[in-house]
């Protein structure tokens, strides 16, 4: 499909810049063969006794880092761990790197470059690793936020950008559709009789990249390393046999579950990487709703969304949040997606 079928103008001032406080008084858009205006709070009454709720329990870790090679300032986001210290980067101004080049970070915290990729990033290798590195991380690193909130990050960030589930270090991104939940909703939804569990995607910094070409089937997506384990996907499909849904918190459980799923829906352990990149036309396997934070347009998320619940629906929803002013993007309100028949 082209990319510009998934075109929208959003006025600036709907991209939030902090999240509401407390997180479950963000607001619910729920769209089905009608749209409803919620709020998260809402979320118990909107699903069944018996549904399982699937989050992404993956950990942001502070992957921005400010540094120089020699008199030059270099600005990098780490985007994949490729374990002995070596990592693959997003890096500023990253023609000007050469491989033998070092980065000075702050104190005796350094890395080299050891290659310059044919994707446009960089691999760095870092004077440490385990323990030192992830110290070194959390006294020189900035909170990794998307581009499309134009201020620093601060200390709030620390928190704010992270979700209730996370427990396992590894994103660059935050799975933005688990900011909204707190331990109040959680009891909720357990008393509600609504399970839950985990699965884990790190997101990569990748998930932020335009898409620069004309038509979706040149794109390439970039890998993430994920995992399910042998309990949690025996527990899901229990959950789908006795009749529950299972409900993805965000587009990076869907895109595990998808991943890990064989035709007849079946979901498998998993250990290793997914690039799976959905469009208009895909088959969904393993999931029955999405809740999901309103996306960019002409982005790979807009586009999963749009294949999930339809593109015109989620056109017909977008133009129904911008005119009612929900708040978009990462910091911003939530969706829950019905899917399309055609889904």
């Amino acid at each position: 499909m082209r990319v510009d079928a998934f075109d929208f103008d959003l006025p600036p001032e709907l991209i939030a810049a902090r999240p509401v406080s407390p997180r479950d008084a963000s607001r619910l858009l729920e769209v089905g063969d009608t749209l409803a205006d919620r709020a998260m709070l809402d979320l118990p009454r909107l699903l069944r006794p018996g549904d399982l709720l699937v989050a992404n329990d993956t950990r942001v870790i502070p992957a921005r880092l400010i540094g120089r090679r020699g008199a030059a300032k270099v600005e990098v986001t780490l985007h994949r761990d490729l374990g002995g210290g070596r990592w693959r980067a997003f890096a500023k101004g990253a023609k000007r790197l050469h491989p033998g080049d070092r980065i000075d970070f702050g104190g005796d915290f350094y890395a080299a470059v050891a290659a310059k990729n044919d994707d446009g990033d960089v691999t760095l290798i870092f004077d440490r690793e385990g323990t030192g590195f992830r110290s070194a991380l959390l006294q020189y690193g900035h909170v990794p936020l998307p581009p499309y909130i134009k201020r620093p990050d601060d200390a709030s960030d620390r928190g704010d950008y992270q979700t209730i589930f996370a427990a396992k270090d590894g994103a660059v991104a935050a799975p933005t559709a688990g900011l909204h939940f707190t331990e109040r909703l959680l009891a909720a939804l357990d008393a509600a009789g609504i399970g839950r569990v985990t699965i884990t995607l790190h997101v990569g910094a990748g998930t932020f990249l335009p898409v620069k070409v004309a038509d979706t089937a040149d794109h390439t997506m970039h890998s993430e390393t994920s995992f399910i384990d042998a309990t949690t996907a025996q527990r899901i499909n229990r959950a789908r046999a006795s009749g529950g849904r299972i409900v993805a918190i965000g587009t990076t459980p869907l895109r595990l579950l998808e991943s890990a799923a064989t035709d007849d829906g079946i979901v498998k352990p998993f250990a290793g990487d997914t690039a799976l990149f959905i469009t208009p036309g895909y088959r969904f396997k393993a999931v029955d709703l999405l809740l999901t934070n309103f996306h960019l347009p002409r982005s790979t998320l807009f586009m999963l969304v749009g294949a999930f619940a339809g593109v015109g629906r989620m056109k017909a929803a977008y133009a129904h949040a911008i005119a009612a002013r929900y708040r978009f993007f990462s910091y911003g309100d939530a969706c829950l997606l019905h899917p399309a028949a055609s889904a």
